[in-house]
């Protein structure tokens, strides 16, 4: 058995690719439009990990997702945790939990997915202004 993808259904497929591609890092491996299925998949993938996808469905039909039809959370695996949560920060993202143990931050992406970000090795040292920002709405 070999991982293949974590799917996510977005609505608004501009801001999503804004948040996963510009914001976050991840690039576009491919996409698939199907005209009688009113809809577009997209494959991404993070550079050191191209093997491992999250797969964006739009439908082209509105559509409200609710009880965990979109998803749950993602994770990754990141080199310097208090850079990349400042730069999204900077960006306009919400830090809804801050790396406070240089360990561990939450975002949430344009559709409300939780985006878990997680230093890549040891912790690094508490430092502010993360060490003392509260939580922000839920992750």
């Amino acid at each position: 058995m070999r991982y293949l993808h974590a799917m996510v259904r977005v609505s608004d497929l501009d801001a999503s690719l804004d948040f996963y591609v510009n914001k976050l890092g991840l690039q576009e491996m491919r996409r698939f439009d199907s005209e009688p299925g009113r809809f577009t998949l997209i494959y991404l993938a993070a550079p050191e990990n191209p093997q491992a996808e999250i797969e964006l469905t739009f439908n082209w039909d509105p559509e409200i997702y609710s009880g965990g039809r979109n998803f749950g959370h993602l994770a990754f695996a990141v080199d310097d945790i208090y850079a990349l949560c400042q730069r999204l920060k900077d960006e306009g993202v919400t830090i809804n939990r801050p790396p406070r143990d240089g360990r561990m931050a939450f975002v949430r992406s344009p559709d409300g997915i939780s985006i878990e970000l997680l230093q890549k090795g040891a912790a690094l040292p508490p430092t502010e202004p993360w060490a003392s920002m509260p939580n922000t709405g839920s992750w």
